[in-house]
């Protein structure tokens, strides 16, 4: 099924839970976002804090929602995104991808790195959502070339979201200074100049990329979402960016728009 208008996909660098509940610029820049996009028919969120055994899909009808996290004010556990599911995109995505490559899933829902920035872009949650997992055993080419079967989901209405971030160090965070590391600001500026320059094979291969690849991905769940929507692009495609700051040293909540 087309429809009139092909969606935009984006990669949203998530940060802090606390997102989900304060007002921050990250917040309003995500908000404007959703304002210029045509109201999705339904949403599929790839998300940083899904990772299984062989790539999965949410198939259930009425998703939970996961708090994934502690150390948190209760006010952020008691928050809940109602958004429905949609066994029928699932099915839709499992097709595309293959089913033998990809599993339905009724156990999983909605983690923080969906719900925390859904919430803030479609607050109404009247929005059919799923979220597609990462497989720990495929290499960034392999996620790359997987993304890419998604394409024909962005003539149906479908707006994809990828949830992680450019750089995130958790082990280095500085927790009551914003001021970034050398290494993180290197990392950030140079993989929106690749983006810029269209260099995918680069961006694949991140950890060709020096000192501060390393640093900027001591593990890649964050990243490999930003490769998913990089999947998606086409010739035509505008490339923007938005919510550019490194917070906590080392935590970089640039966000990208493809179209």
């Amino acid at each position: 099924m087309t429809t009139e208008h092909q969606m935009p996909a984006l990669f949203i660098g998530h940060g802090n839970p606390m997102n989900a509940i304060e007002e921050t610029p990250f917040v309003v820049a995500w908000r404007e976002q959703a304002a210029t996009i045509p109201h999705p028919k339904s949403i599929i969120c790839v998300s940083a804090h899904w990772e299984t055994d062989g790539t999965r899909v949410t198939a259930m009808e009425s998703p939970r929602t996961i708090h994934d996290f502690y150390g948190f004010p209760d006010e952020l556990f008691r928050v809940q995104y109602p958004a429905i599911g949609s066994p029928e995109l699932a099915h839709h995505v499992r097709d595309l991808i293959g089913l033998e490559e990809i599993a339905a899933d009724e156990s999983w829902g909605f983690d923080h790195g969906a719900w925390s920035v859904l919430r803030r872009m479609y607050p109404e949650a009247d929005i059919p959502v799923i979220q597609l997992s990462l497989d720990l055993k495929k290499s960034p080419r392999e996620h790359f070339e997987l993304a890419k079967k998604l394409l024909p989901l962005r003539k149906e209405g479908v707006l994809i979201v990828g949830s992680g971030n450019i750089v995130h160090n958790l082990s280095l965070m500085r927790w009551n200074d914003d001021s970034p590391y050398q290494w993180a600001s290197e990392f950030n500026t140079l993989v929106t100049g690749l983006i810029h320059k269209g260099a995918v094979d680069n961006l694949i291969d991140y950890s060709s990329l020096g000192s501060s690849s390393r640093l900027s991905i001591p593990t890649n769940e964050h990243y490999l979402p930003l490769l998913y929507i990089l999947a998606l692009q086409m010739a035509d495609d505008t490339v923007s960016f938005f919510a550019d700051q490194i917070v906590m040293g080392s935590i970089s909540m640039q966000s990208v728009r493809i179209g």
